[in-house]
């Protein structure tokens, strides 16, 4: 079947009809959310017939099917996303202009999905993008988070969360499938019983959560492929207790409707009290549960119960361990429903499950009481306990008499389910994320793991789609590129290598410079209509965004700019050769943590007193984006100049921040961590700002005393700066808000030492990398060549790259021929 984009006249046509039809109005007196409807259904349409061109090929080929289980998918606006992949942009641009209608305008109608909330979901909306465009089948499954994260507001310079209700108004882009419905069980207890002289065990007296799909189409760039990104809602069994209604008690009529549908109101709920881990355990469980049923009953639609076959066919992977327990789901199914043996459906299981690991913080390595899993999923926890026992009498093989050794890598161990060794263990692959990632997984969190198992290691380091985040984030740079080389990097993304000819082309350098001016004129319209703040376009915009955590080391940032400060106040008159800039931050922190807000409430304060001061603020601005998300970052990527990237040595797995960056032009400052170790090889050491401290550093360190207090006594402007902290330069009226930043900084608090992220001794080499960036800055021609040499090399951090790359070490799935 072949599909024909619509011409001009037809988006038009279609516009003004599905304006007549659904609202009774014409273009001149509908309001911006009715033609917001109206060209998303257009676009819509146009999605779903390719659906319907490919549907039921993957089943007619018999093609092995991927599931990939994440709790996050942060994928962004769909309508411009979609229009870039049905390779239409342009013809919808001209009916739109047409009509006298500005896309843009229209674009922000569209409410931003709470699927995600940093690198983890939009790596997954990555792959999913890649595996439509590649034409591999492939599912996402994820919980429709009804209020996603939070909205972020800065009220005094704190973070304020408000609800996220992106829902209120519906989806245009999903599709709920009532029929596809299955159903999640918690609590109860486990009855033994005997069928045929076999024993067999059952859950009883349970508590049922419907969980409800809904599925959003991904389409594949200039592809009839349509793969699905499934979201399921939690939906009680029971909307209303009559009996309690009747008897005038209302709130305990609706409580168990309340009760089960919260488990899709929140993306990752404060765990800081039993309540909250409670919630976070039974999302994790919906999510798995109602994922692998699905894809148990669709494998028996194909191929009936010939599970023999079943890893040849399905692929499940777990991103990160949240949606770890489809592990032993699955095992419950095989054996409790299909009646296959334990040795069967764990040889299966195994065969069928990868796991990618994201991080090497202990505290994202989820554990879980035993106590919680056992009351909450009782047949789950019977099952994981057999798994910890067979476990533990085979790695008593390899270990004999290593208790301690065994007690590590056990499944349960010292009161706690730990979901990382049950990945790890029960999985055919394990993937770190970047090459330094896998090796400090190899060497040191996985360890005794990687003796035993060594060939099921692997390193796959991330990557992004350059659909999004160049062809849609950065229109301006993608027809730039188009006039250079032509438009076949848009399907092959080796071919933005070709790019680098021209960095010494010097008409090309100049319209490359003049793209950079107009994106930073588009984020400084964006910041004044949002939150009233103009930015200078000829400054050097130097920007860090990402997740708030202390690893991170915006606090590094933040202390850095104070020097500066200091430096312009102490001595004025060479401030004339300060290199004019803007700090532009991005971030959310986690609601319970106190530590990341407060670091919000500092660079505020900072900017504050920077932005006030006469003779500062000619030369220095300080910005922090409020709310920071994907429609956020498709305009403040492509107008950086900077790519700070400056997590401590060994902490960050990859990062995929600083891909977007690179492959739009910025120059990255950062630490040899993640892929920035990468991204250095790509360009070479000429084309990238390399400081501080090395994993092997940092391990050793760590090791050793804290060398803070040496540090804040031998270096007078560090000591300058951590005094301004606590005396009251921030904040006169609340002199010791910071003091709690100031003492982790110096002597740190409980189990971990003073300086533990290592802000303090990195700091002087960072200050001296940015000095030696800024000078590079003021050589325009020498800056802009590096630019363009960091987007033409970024193709090695494409997600098409990436996803081959899966698909031929892990999960072997086969192309649909459309």
């Amino acid at each position: 079947m072949i599909v024909k984009r619509l011409t001009v006249d037809e988006i038009k046509a279609s516009i003004k009809g599905k304006l007549e039809r659904n609202y009774g109005c014409e273009i001149s007196d509908a309001t911006k959310a009715q033609i917001y409807d109206a060209l998303a259904q257009t676009v819509r349409d146009e999605v779903m017939k390719r659906r319907t061109a490919s549907r039921g090929e993957r089943k007619k080929q018999h093609c092995k099917k991927l599931y990939y289980l994440s709790a996050e998918f942060l994928v962004g606006r769909a309508l411009h996303n979609n229009m870039v992949a049905l390779v239409n942009e342009e013809a919808y641009a001209v009916a739109l202009h047409e009509l006298g209608l500005d896309p843009s305008k229209i674009f922000e109608e569209e409410p931003e999905p709470g699927l995600g909330n940093g690198g983890l979901g939009r790596l997954a909306a990555c792959f999913l993008d890649s595996l439509s465009s590649l034409r591999l089948p492939a599912m996402g499954c994820t919980i429709r988070y009804e209020y996603g994260l939070f909205r972020q507001k800065i009220v005094d310079g704190y973070q304020v969360e408000l609800p996220d209700n992106w829902l209120e108004n519906g989806s245009m882009w999903e599709v709920c499938r009532p029929d596809q419905t299955q159903e999640v069980r918690f609590g109860g207890y486990v009855e033994r019983y005997e069928q045929n002289g076999v024993v067999k065990y059952r859950l009883k007296d349970y508590t049922t959560v419907q969980a409800v799909p809904y599925d959003v189409p991904t389409l594949g760039y200039d592809s009839n492929m349509v793969n699905m990104l499934r979201c399921w809602s939690a939906k009680a069994t029971k909307t209303l207790d009559m009996p309690s209604f009747n008897r005038g008690e209302y709130t305990r009529a609706i409580e168990e409707k309340e009760l089960a549908e919260v488990i899709s109101k929140v993306l990752y709920p404060d765990d800081n009290h039993i309540e909250g881990k409670e919630l976070r355990l039974k999302q994790q469980y919906f999510l798995s549960s109602a994922s692998v049923q699905y894809a148990v009953e669709d494998f028996i639609k194909v191929y009936g119960r010939n599970f023999d076959i079943f890893p040849d066919k399905v692929a499940l992977h777990v991103n990160d361990t949240h949606p770890g327990m489809a592990i032993p789901e699955l095992m419950r199914i095989l054996m409790d429903e299909e009646g296959l043996s334990w040795e069967k459906a764990e040889d299966i299981t195994r065969r069928t499950f990868a796991y990618t690991n994201h991080t090497v913080m202990a505290e994202a390595l989820e554990k879980w009481p035993e106590d919680m899993v056992s009351r909450l999923l009782p047949r789950i926890y019977m099952i994981l306990q057999e798994i910890n026992r067979r476990e533990c009498a085979a790695l008593w093989e390899y270990f004999p008499g290593q208790w301690e050794r065994i007690g590590r890598m056990a499944v349960i161990g010292y009161g706690y389910v730990n979901m990382a060794n049950l990945c790890v263990y029960m999985g055919h692959s394990v993937n770190g994320v970047s090459k330094i990632h896998t090796d400090i997984l190899k060497k040191s969190v996985f360890h005794d793991f990687y003796l035993t198992e060594p060939s099921k290691f692997i390193a796959i380091t991330n990557g992004i789609t350059h659909r999004r985040w160049l062809m849609m984030a950065n229109y301006r740079l993608s027809t730039l590129i188009d006039e250079a080389i032509g438009d076949a990097w848009r399907k092959d993304y080796e071919k933005l290598a070709e790019l680098e000819r021209f960095k010494d082309d010097a008409a090309f350098r100049q319209k490359f410079f003049e793209v950079k001016k107009a994106n930073k004129e588009r984020l400084s319209k964006r910041l004044t209509a949002s939150q009233n703040t103009a930015l200078r376009t000829d400054d050097m915009f130097d920007v860090q965004a990402k997740r708030l955590h202390e690893y991170k080391r915006q606090l590094l940032n933040a202390l850095s700019i104070l020097i500066l400060y200091n430096r312009i106040k102490d001595n004025p008159d060479a401030s004339a050769n300060v290199q004019p800039r803007t700090y532009v931050f991005g971030a959310k922190a986690a609601p319970g943590y106190y530590r990341a807000k407060l670091i919000i409430r500092l660079i505020n304060e900072i900017g504050r007193l920077v932005n006030n001061d006469p003779v500062a603020s000619r030369y220095m601005k300080v910005v922090f984006v409020e709310n920071y998300c994907v429609s956020v970052a498709e305009d403040l990527i492509p107008a950086a100049d900077v790519s700070e990237q400056l997590s401590t040595a060994g902490k960050e797995a990859s990062g995929t921040g600083n891909m977007k960056f690179m492959m739009n032009g910025a120059i990255t400052l950062g630490t040899l961590d993640g892929a920035n170790v990468e991204i250095l090889d790509a360009v070479g050491s000429e084309n990238i700002h390399i400081f501080g401290m090395t994993a092997e550093q940092v391990e050793a360190a760590s090791m050793q005393p804290s060398r803070a207090s040496a540090i804040f006594e031998t270096n007078p402007e560090i000591r300058r700066v951590l005094t301004q902290l606590i005396d009251g330069t921030l904040c006169p009226e609340q002199p010791g808000l910071f003091r709690d930043i100031y003492h982790s900084l110096l002597f740190g608090e409980g189990s971990s030492f003073a300086d533990q992220y290592f802000v303090l001794s990195d700091l002087p080499g960072y200050v001296r990398a940015r000095e030696n960036l800024v000078r590079d800055y003021a050589d325009r021609d020498s800056w802009v060549r590096k630019a363009i040499v960091n987007v033409a090399r970024s193709w090695i951090f494409a997600s098409d790259r990436v996803i081959k790359e899966y698909n031929e070490k892990i999960w072997h799935l086969d192309e649909v021929r459309l």
